[in-house]
C-alpha cells in the first residue's frame, strides 16, 4: 500500500509512505483484511480486497458489517459475496461506529481517530475478548510527544 517495511532478528520496523489502493486475495490473512479495509479509507484509489466468505461466518456478518460501517464514515463501498471493495471520500465524516459485539470491529475503526476525523466506538468493552486494555494502548501510544 506503500509504507517501507524493514525486518531485523528482532524487530520491524515501519516508515509511512503515500497509501496506495490494492487489489489482493486475502484469504490467507482474513484478520488482518479487516484492518486493511479501514486503511483503505486512507489510500490513494479503489481498494479490494477479494476471497474473504469467510468473514460472514465469524462473531458477527463481518462482509456486513464492515461495509456498513465504512459507508457511515462516508467511503462507497461495493459488498460482494466474497469481497468488498473501498473508495475513500474525499474527507471523512463524523460518525458512531457499531462494534456488532465484535472486537475486530471496534479495534479496526479506532484506528479512523488517528486522523482528524474523530468517530464514536460504540460497546468499546467488545475489545476484553483479545485485548481488555486496548484502549488505554491506543491513548498511550497516540499522544503527542
Amino acid at each position: 500500500m506503500g509504507a517501507t517495511i524493514c525486518w531485523g532478528d528482532d524487530y520491524i520496523s515501519c516508515t509511512r509512505g503515500e497509501l496506495n489502493a490494492i487489489d489482493m486475495d486475502m484469504n490467507h490473512i482474513p484478520d488482518a483484511a479487516m484492518t486493511i479495509a479501514t486503511a483503505a479509507l486512507f489510500a490513494k484509489g479503489t481498494t479490494t480486497l477479494r476471497n474473504i466468505y469467510n468473514w460472514r461466518v465469524k462473531e458477527t456478518d463481518r462482509l456486513f458489517a464492515m461495509a456498513t460501517e465504512l459507508r457511515k464514515v462516508g467511503a462507497e463501498v461495493e459488498e460482494g459475496h466474497d469481497y468488498i471493495r473501498i473508495t475513500p471520500p474525499e474527507k471523512l465524516n463524523f460518525a458512531e461506529i457499531a462494534t456488532y459485539n465484535d472486537h475486530r470491529m471496534a479495534m479496526c475503526f479506532s484506528l479512523v481517530a488517528l486522523s482528524d476525523t474523530p468517530v464514536t466506538i460504540l460497546d468499546p468493552k467488545c475489545t476484553a475478548k483479545t485485548f481488555p486494555d486496548y484502549f488505554e494502548q491506543l491513548a498511550r501510544i497516540s499522544q503527542a510527544a
